[in-house]
């Protein structure tokens, strides 16, 4: 059986972060995603995560196999959405960014530890919404929040200097607080694109 666990990262984990995140930026490139395509995330950003203490690592056997980022702080981008709104402006929140496998552990259901660690992580720091963003064409991305229970709630304009175009989504802390208590989490009760008055014809 494998040992998986959640720790923050160090800078001694840098050059294998930015080996997962150029394996990821190849991949999405092949997919015809623009995503991180401008040379972000970077070295030094990355650096920076990792001295804020913002930047996590996936461990399984004692190996690095993921990578992302819990920021507690409010997200500058996510002041302005459009085409819809977000259901609890005003509560506190975190965000996950950042988001990357190792091509070495992909296909093995990872990317679904890693979040769950993460909102646990964000839950014992008091946060019970979680927020992110995703471009339109990243597909397995949208997948994976949508069976995870995130919905869509807007779009959002970030930083980049392809494509700043973005889908927001949320998990709420309707549904954050039942995941303890029942199968929601593994059932995907949420639909992505369900309710937060977002029309039904924006779902993914």
């Amino acid at each position: 059986m494998s040992t998986i666990y959640l720790r923050r990262a160090k800078l001694a984990d840098l050059n294998t972060i930015m080996e997962i995140i150029e394996e990821a930026r190849k991949a999405l490139k092949e997919a015809g995603n623009p995503q991180w395509q401008d040379g972000h995330p970077n070295r030094a950003m990355i650096s920076r995560d990792i001295s804020q203490e913002i930047s996590w690592v996936l461990i399984v056997n004692n190996r690095i196999a993921g990578t992302a980022v819990l920021q507690l702080a409010p997200e500058p981008s996510y002041q302005n959405i459009s085409n819809g709104q977000w259901s609890h402006p005003h509560a506190p929140y975190a965000t996950i960014h950042r988001v990357a496998i190792s091509s070495s552990y992909r296909g093995q259901g990872l990317a679904k530890f890693l979040f769950s660690n993460l909102i646990t992580v964000g839950q014992l720091q008091g946060r019970n919404d979680f927020r992110l963003d995703t471009h339109e064409k990243n597909k397995q991305m949208q997948r994976l929040a949508r069976n995870l229970g995130f919905v869509r709630c807007g779009n959002v304009t970030v930083n980049d200097k392809n494509d700043p175009r973005r889908l927001a989504a949320i998990m709420p802390s309707e549904y954050t607080d039942e995941i303890e208590n029942s199968s929601m989490y593994s059932e995907g009760i949420f639909l992505w694109g369900e309710n937060l008055n977002t029309p039904q014809k924006q779902s993914y």
